[in-house]
């Protein structure tokens, strides 16, 4: 049976596909711990207010990233060479790294969260208009960048599971149905601000990496 629960499974019990993904994932989070980071410190001084939340979310991605490699350590492997096709963040849930995702998903949602409120409040300052294109040339540009991984990554696996080619095929063309309904619809709910559940997300200094004081 064709799952997400199954594929993620089949990468888990192989330690090369394994080792690819952790390497990915840890890419990907060093990146936007680096990006926030330039983020936090080219914010001009009349809006300082989210340069504080800026560096704590590039702090969480940068534990994210050192929390993949621990789960690496943990199986004795080494990160490998990304493919430059998959270089990107993806999560997956197994009981041995069930902890580390529930860490990286309470995060993310604080970095939601926090985001949401500070384009809220630049958009009442009369950014409106510059916050609304902005989001819809990246929700553009970020289904097809997801759409291109989400086929590169797969295919990686396939290869290094010998994964039968019907059953690749399969899944290339989940993703692709994927594709279209965001690019008619699902792109909408990437644009859209709402004031968050969580206020203040980022108010506070970020949590370790556990044990790994």
């Amino acid at each position: 049976m064709l799952s997400a629960r199954s594929l993620f499974q089949e990468i888990l019990d192989h330690d090369e596909s394994y080792r690819l993904f952790c390497s990915i994932a840890a890419g990907g989070e060093a990146q936007g711990g680096w990006e926030n980071g330039r983020i936090a410190a080219l914010i001009p001084g009349s809006l300082r207010e989210p340069a504080p939340k800026a560096a704590r979310h590039g702090a969480d991605e940068d534990k994210h990233g050192r929390l993949f490699h621990a789960l690496l350590r943990k199986r004795g492997l080494d990160p490998v060479p990304v493919p430059g096709a998959a270089d990107y963040t993806v999560l997956l849930e197994h009981p041995d790294i069930g902890r580390a995702v529930l860490m990286i998903a309470h995060d993310e949602e604080n970095h939601l969260a926090y985001c949401h409120e500070e384009l809220l409040r630049l958009a009442e300052r009369g950014h409106g208009p510059a916050i609304r294109r902005t989001l819809r040339d990246a929700a553009r540009v970020e289904t097809e960048v997801y759409r291109d991984v989400s086929l590169a990554v797969p295919d990686r696996m396939g290869r290094i599971l010998g994964r039968p080619r019907p059953k690749s095929a399969l899944l290339a063309a989940g993703i692709r149905a994927v594709y279209v309904y965001e690019r008619l619809a699902g792109w909408r709910r990437m644009v859209s601000l709402r004031l968050p559940e969580r206020r203040d997300a980022l108010g506070g200094p970020a949590a370790p990496v556990p044990g790994s004081g």
